[in-house]
């Protein structure tokens, strides 16, 4: 969740944007899981025949490493309900 922070430096009012994370327990989405379970072999074969850098180890950094790096974090702070059962 990103918030904007607003304050006055000198004459001018900057706005300062800041991402409060989050630790431990994901919030359980069903459709979102179900969403994930059901996307098809086939859809992902094409998607890699088409894009050749599909499915490739360390694109997400190159492409956007500002959101790789919130994502890495988020991995390593939050857990799901089911990671204890694992």
């Amino acid at each position: 969740m990103d918030e904007f922070h607003v304050f006055q430096h000198g004459e001018k009012i900057v706005a300062v944007m800041s991402h409060v994370w989050q630790i431990g327990l994901r919030k359980p989405s069903v459709k979102k899981s179900v969403r994930a379970r059901t996307t098809g072999r086939v859809k992902r074969s094409v998607k890699g025949a088409v894009i050749p850098w599909y499915g490739k180890k360390g694109v997400g950094f190159v492409k956007s490493p500002k959101r790789s790096v919130k994502g890495a974090i988020y991995r390593r702070t939050t857990f799901g309900w089911r990671d204890p059962f694992r």
